[in-house]
Formats: structure tokens, sequence, C-alpha cells
């Protein structure tokens, strides 16, 4: 059975998987940083100062003041402000996939299309050369 895992864990496929998901991590992670940093203050900037982050909609009788206040107490929240961060960070992932397996896509078509010359037969050496014209008088002289 371990030898059957092993084979399993180093098929080329597996080991490719594997790549590809801490790669997609540590993107995921810095789209989510480019998204919190970059992209949603000015965002917020242009709507009138508005923190995203710290949107939400309190379903408590009690009124806090800020996000962290109604956490802190364990009121009944939903925060909005952070589910549109992630649905922008679910739009430029999404994006950035296309546009990835789109280019592929597209370099599997162009090697596709190229019609395979046929190799062209080496000349023959000078030797085969000789040999030809020597086999070729024998054959007139006969």
């Amino acid at each position: 059975m371990l030898q059957e895992f092993k084979e399993f864990a180093m098929r080329g496929n597996v080991v490719d998987m594997a790549v590809g998901i801490i790669i997609g991590g540590a993107f995921g992670r810095i789209v989510s940083s480019f998204v919190n940093d970059v992209i949603m203050p000015p965002i917020g900037q242009l709507l009138g100062n508005v923190d995203f982050s710290s949107l939400y909609i309190n379903m408590s009788d009690t009124a806090y003041e800020s996000l962290a206040a109604a956490t802190e107490a364990g009121a009944p929240i939903i925060r909005y402000g952070a589910f549109i961060q992630t649905v922008v960070d679910f739009v430029i992932v999404a994006f950035v996939i296309f546009m990835v397996i789109r280019s592929m896509n597209n370099m599997k078509k162009k090697e596709e299309a190229k019609p395979e010359e046929p190799a062209a037969p080496p000349e023959p050496s000078a030797e085969e050369k000789l040999l030809t014209e020597i086999r070729d008088t024998l054959r007139q002289q006969s």
C-alpha cells in the first residue's frame, strides 16, 4: 500500500497540481492585499471616505460604535463590507485565471495550426555519391 501511495504521489500531474495549489494560495494573498490596500481605499475615498472593512449591519438591539466593539461583544452582525472586498478579490482572481487560460489556449491553437513539414532527406555523403557513380558506370559497361 505504501508503494502504491508513493507511485500515486510521484506522478507528474499530482506534483504539478500541488505546485499549482501552493502558487494559487500565494497569489490569493497577493490579490487580497492588492484589493484591501490598493483598490478599496481609493474607491472608499471616492464614495465619501468609506472604509469598506468596517461596514456592517448590527442585528442586535444594542447600538455599537464600531465593528470591533460589536464583534467583541459577540453581537450578531452582517459584515457586508468584508463581503464586498471578497467579491472584488474573486473578480480579480477570476479575470487573471481567464487571461492565463486564454493565452494558453491561443498558444495551443498556434501550435496546432503549424503544419509539420517533413524533414528533407539528408544529402548523400561524398562516399555514397562516388559509389553511385561507380555503380552507374558499371551498369553502362555491362
